[in-house]
């Protein structure tokens, strides 16, 4: 009798362990179980650590918690100045519905990638390749909410959007390049003549002072032989006054005038003589 009471003992005790381990269920810090009793879903989100499910009757389905990073493949598209471009990005969600993940969209992986896809696509058609370049921070916002918006219903919540590339075309890059250089050429260009405008300017105003005092023009001839002086070259270039030039040019033609009146009066001397002789006293 004795002996019969323990080997019940003994069974009902390995029943009830080998039930126990049927039944007990783990979940870690980051996931949540969802526990579906006769395919209807039972009681709230399990948490985190040790809990019980009823073998053969409840079935538990872990969801994890942690943010997912997840790139999108890149996508080809025409912006919308006509230029052919191939996108690609990258989506960090996370779920905060454990029920809704498994119960709304059969796999929200594969829900939030095709619709990141779609809303990629749809953003190259709207926006110009100058915004694909350059804004790329407003362009993320707008794929943020498109994405969200329908997400949000699957207990998923899209926390960023990030345009990973743009690829362009090799003509687009090189005529891109060409641009730019052609840009820079007039800067380059502009700010020249900017200089000189201003370089005359200033000559102009120095001029002007100079011609109300003789003497400084020569206190700058002087400060200019002595800067090439200090070449040490052999060749010394002395500039000269064009005042000077012009003071001996017209000192010359009255040089010229001069030398006919001298020439014209002995001539007149000599004849005043002759006809004084045929008059006689």
């Amino acid at each position: 009798m004795v002996e019969e009471l323990l080997t019940a003992g003994a069974a009902a005790a390995s029943g009830c362990l080998l039930y126990t381990m049927a039944a007990a269920r783990v979940i870690k810090q980051y996931e949540r179980g969802v526990v579906f009793r006769l395919g209807r879903l039972s009681g709230q989100v399990r948490g985190p650590g040790f809990t019980m499910v009823i073998p053969g009757f409840d079935r538990l389905r872990k969801v994890n918690m942690q943010i997912v990073t997840m790139p999108v493949p890149a996508q080809d598209g025409i912006t919308r100045d006509n230029v052919t471009v191939r996108v690609d990005a990258v989506i960090y969600f996370k779920v905060v519905d454990a029920a809704n993940a498994v119960v709304e969209v059969e796999d929200y992986r594969f829900a939030v990638s095709q619709m990141a896809q779609t809303s990629l696509r749809s953003i190259i058609g709207k926006s110009d390749l100058d915004d694909l370049l350059s804004n790329r921070e407003k362009l993320n916002q707008g794929l943020e909410l498109m994405i969200d918006s329908p997400a949000i219903g699957w207990g998923v919540q899209i926390d960023r959007v990030e345009i990973k590339d743009v690829s362009l075309p090799e003509t687009m890059k090189r005529s891109m390049a060409r641009q730019a250089e052609a840009d820079r050429e007039r800067r380059a260009r502009v700010i020249n003549a900017d200089a000189e405008l201003q370089a005359s300017k200033k000559l102009a105003e120095a001029a002007h002072e100079m011609s109300e005092e003789p003497a400084a023009l020569q206190l700058r001839l002087l400060q200019t032989v002595v800067a090439v002086a200090a070449e040490k070259n052999s060749t010394l270039v002395l500039p000269f006054p064009v005042e000077l030039l012009r003071f001996l040019e017209r000192a010359s033609e009255r040089q010229g005038e001069a030398r006919p009146r001298d020439a014209a009066q002995p001539h007149l001397a000599d004849r005043h003589e002759a006809g004084a002789d045929e008059h006689g006293p």
